[in-house]
């Protein structure tokens, strides 16, 4: 047999220490937010596979991703039960499957911390994007919202803060396992020194790159007032379509309330009011009285306002997820439709196994149907509103939706969301946290408007301005922002250092599957011996 260097591990000790890093990654996200154990949770799963065989640390990375996605998307069943959640939280373990493998083989190359970032960045770019176009729940990137590691973002985008965040854990593992390892004195320091300061280098980084990339105060540029009307409703679990016409009245008597305020000079007049998604469930162009109610309390504020409205068609078993600009003028104008509707929640592929699995997918009888374009509402001439870019819900997840407005001219960025189906969990306050990190990888204000909750002003350095009180509780909130017009690099970028770093990682699998060829022909060793950790990781040789 071949020389090889022993697993960090015992193998009865893998295991565990994949299932807990994946406990630990879920301690970054919101509710908790210890942002710092993500880098903890890579350097976890790193040195689970580390010295592995490709079959194995693929089973062990399947662990990790099961222990992550099980309690992080435990929201998704809340009210349809345990079968959807679980079944997407094993479904997409599986990317994380295919991260130990991949980790195990590029670990052999010298710089083992950089090649971990590499591939992380490959994980969330397949898993961003597959199957049905992806589900980008839980990047890395997502957890360091309120992380000086978060001005990577305005650099490179999520991708890079993902690549900052696991680069940090690989130089953590590769600390570790070179403090297990036999030495003393200098040489244990030297060889430490590398690992420890790759961990520690990359907050203080993300910490000088916010004195060039902080955002110029807001009395230095244009800013606009704007409100958010947030109606609140009854927890009706998934029932809350039946009352739709509650929905829409509790957006109308808050706007109404508004209109009153701004008369009565308590608060300053906006120039646009935000409604969330779902804000009118009644299509208002098939209702007189839904579009006498809309009417009404557009009029009453006197500004243009963004309806999130559900709206019929095309044809019987379709329908259309809406952002109108209502004007109190000319009356409903531009448009925006969601270009990402949520597969088995709001279009129902495989829809005869969707049904098996969950009773709750009949409810479900109109499929939505995807918008184009690139987000941007303008209000048009005399309406005295910025460009908006405008993204429903979980589209705030996805990269392109966010960078297509800002790139379109975008000075202001509105998230709309209904987040009244998954009750008083988590999901609101990780959806939020997303909506920080884009306002910093764009330098714009994001405002995000729920119908029950959380919505927030963010400023373009991430930071919540204000935001609501209870969740199901109304409240409006009105709150001047800043509107940009420079583009940050990452938007310049656009998706090329998720390009290449991706592309890194393939090159380094493919690096290494060459040299255990030539290896395999000169010597006759296996394609793919167990593997190192890189140079960072060096030591004890054992013969088996």
């Amino acid at each position: 047999m071949h020389p090889r260097r022993a697993p960090a591990f015992p193998r009865r000790w893998a295991a565990v220490a994949a299932i807990g890093g994946g406990l630990f990654g879920v301690l970054a996200f919101p509710r908790f937010g210890w942002w710092p154990m993500a880098a903890v949770s890579v350097a976890a799963l790193s040195l689970a596979v580390d010295g592995r065989r490709a079959r194995t640390a693929a089973w062990l990375g399947f662990l990790y991703g099961a222990a992550f996605l099980v309690p992080l998307l435990s929201w998704t069943g809340i009210y349809v039960g345990p079968a959807p959640w679980l079944i997407l939280a094993v479904a997409f373990a599986t990317f994380f499957a295919l991260l130990g493998a991949v980790l195990t083989v590029l670990t052999r190359l010298p710089g083992g911390p950089f090649w971990v970032g590499a591939a992380w960045v490959l994980q969330e770019a397949l898993r961003d994007r597959l199957p049905f176009g992806g589900f980008p729940w839980g990047r890395l990137a997502f957890s360091q919202a309120d992380s000086p590691l978060r001005w990577f973002a305005a650099v490179g985008g999520a991708p890079l803060v993902s690549f900052v965040v696991a680069v940090a854990g690989g130089g953590l593992a590769a600390a570790v396992r070179c403090a297990w390892e036999p030495g003393r004195g200098a040489d244990r320091r030297r060889r430490l020194a590398p690992g420890v300061a790759v961990f520690a280098l990359a907050p203080l980084l993300g910490l000088l790159l916010a004195w060039p990339l902080m955002p110029a105060p807001d009395r230095d540029g244009r800013t606009e007032t704007v409100a958010l009307v947030q109606g609140g409703l009854p927890d009706l679990a998934l029932k809350f379509e039946s009352r739709a016409e509650q929905v829409l009245d509790n957006h109308v008597a808050e706007t109404l309330k508004l209109a009153a305020q701004v008369k009565a000079g308590t608060i300053a007049r906006p120039s646009l009011v935000l409604w969330p998604e779902n804000a009118s469930d009644v299509d208002p162009f098939d209702s007189p009285e839904a579009y006498a109610k809309i009417e009404r309390a557009v009029r009453s504020v006197g500004v243009p306002v963004l309806v999130g409205a559900i709206l019929n068609g095309p044809g019987p078993t379709h329908r259309r997820n809406v952002g109108i600009l209502w004007s109190p003028t000319t009356g409903p104008g531009a448009e925006y439709v969601k270009r990402h509707p949520v597969p088995f929640a709001e279009y129902i592929p495989l829809r005869g196994i969707a049904e098996a699995v969950s009773s709750d997918a009949k409810l479900v009888t109109q499929d939505m149907v995807a918008g184009h374009g690139d987000g941007l509402l303008r209000g048009g001439a005399g309406q005295g509103v910025a460009p908006i870019g405008d993204v429903i819900c979980f589209e705030v997840a996805y990269d392109d939706l966010i960078r297509s407005s800002v790139s379109a001219g975008a000075q202001l960025l509105v998230v709309q969301t209904n987040n009244a189906t998954f009750g008083h969990t988590a999901e609101t306050y990780q959806q939020l946290a997303m909506s920080q990190l884009r306002a910093v990888e764009t330098g714009r204000a994001v405002l995000q408007v729920a119908t029950t909750g959380k919505s927030a002003v963010i400023g373009p350095d991430g930071r919540v301005r204000t935001e609501s009180g209870p969740l199901f509780a109304p409240a409006i909130l009105d709150e001047e922002v800043p509107l940009r017009t420079a583009q940050t690099l990452a938007t310049r970028l656009g998706p090329w250092p998720e390009y290449v770093l991706a592309g890194l990682s393939v090159l380094g699998i493919a690096t290494v599957a060459w040299q255990a060829r030539r290896r395999r022909r000169g010597e006759g060793e296996p394609a793919f011996p167990p593997s190192t950790a890189g140079t960072a990781m060096s030591g004890e040789m054992v013969h088996q």
